[in-house]
């Protein structure tokens, strides 16, 4: 990755930390991005933004990194970033890793308005944001060189669009809609060389502790299974030139485990006896068709929270 650079959004804590410090030690120029300002570290002295700090950390380990403290939900707020980073390149981005989130967890008979907003507002449309104009920019580069260039792009998803999660429709419908995004953009981007894919991380961060308090902790001090390290080499394989072939892709990946997704089969065909259905012929299809299945059997897949390291 030397020699490349990478925008990282959310990538003050957490995932997107472990993110960036992984393309930074394979070399790329990281832009460091993250919403949180900058407060107190606890010892009564102010701290630096998160995504300075980040960027700092960078540095201080002999790696190239800009720091970008902006709401990416923010559609000008998402144009500056990319430019920021084309021109941190030298002329170019490469490297486009959307991680930036918030949870507003609450059963869908109980949710706020701005509970559902929110969450849909910094992950659905922080996504579109950044891809927006980073596509953009490869499309330009692509045009005026006449041949494929360089462009990775890696989504965040979640097993939550998977298994249906009942306390958080906000959270699974805004990551459901950023694997379409994915697929999506893959297909609009597949002829100017850029690679499209999501990831579906679990991970113990400050956004889901209390979603994983006790949940695979060690008991001896060992490797925690849910720590975000597990991630970040996923990450940087597919921002990497070795994964040129994997596009419109989504990944489940923690705790030394990689899953990949198999997309939606049909799984049965009815066609009308006559021109047009009936409710009634519907009935002798569809109700037969479905008591067949076991008790439960929906579209999400809660077998996905099965999986866990080999």
């Amino acid at each position: 990755m030397r020699g490349r650079t990478a925008i990282v959004t959310g990538a003050g804590r957490g995932l997107g930390r472990a993110e960036a410090l992984e393309l930074a030690r394979l070399g790329a120029h990281v832009v460091v991005n993250d919403y949180g300002q900058p407060g107190a570290d606890g010892s009564g002295e102010a701290s630096a933004a998160p995504a300075e700090a980040v960027a700092a950390e960078i540095r201080a380990a002999g790696g190239l990194a800009t720091a970008h403290v902006g709401d990416v939900a923010d559609f000008e707020t998402a144009r500056d970033l990319v430019r920021l980073a084309v021109a941190a390149g030298g002329g170019s981005l490469d490297v486009l890793v959307n991680n930036a989130g918030i949870l507003r967890d609450r059963m869908v008979f109980s949710m706020a308005e701005d509970e559902w907003d929110a969450v849909i507002r910094v992950h659905l449309k922080g996504h579109f944001n950044t891809v927006r104009f980073a596509s953009a920019h490869w499309r330009e580069r692509a045009k005026a060189s006449g041949r494929p260039v360089y462009g990775r792009i890696v989504n965040t998803s979640s097993e939550a669009f998977l298994i249906g999660s009942p306390g958080q429709p906000n959270y699974a419908a805004a990551k459901g809609g950023i694997v379409g995004l994915t697929t999506s953009t893959a297909e609009a981007l597949r002829k100017y060389g850029v690679t499209v894919n999501a990831i579906c991380p679990r991970a113990r961060t400050r956004m889901t502790e209390r979603i994983f308090a006790g949940v695979g902790t060690p008991a001896d001090g060992g490797t925690d299974p849910l720590a975000p390290g597990h991630v970040a080499p996923l990450v940087g394989y597919l921002a990497a030139p070795a994964a040129a072939g994997v596009t419109g892709q989504v990944l489940l990946v923690h705790g030394g485990m990689v899953a990949v997704m198999e997309r939606p089969k049909v799984a049965a065909r009815f066609d009308t006896a006559k021109d047009v259905f009936t409710v009634e012929e519907l009935d002798g299809l569809l109700t037969p068709h479905f008591a067949g299945r076991p008790p439960g059997e929906t579209f999400a897949a809660p077998e996905v929270w099965q999986l866990g390291p080999g």
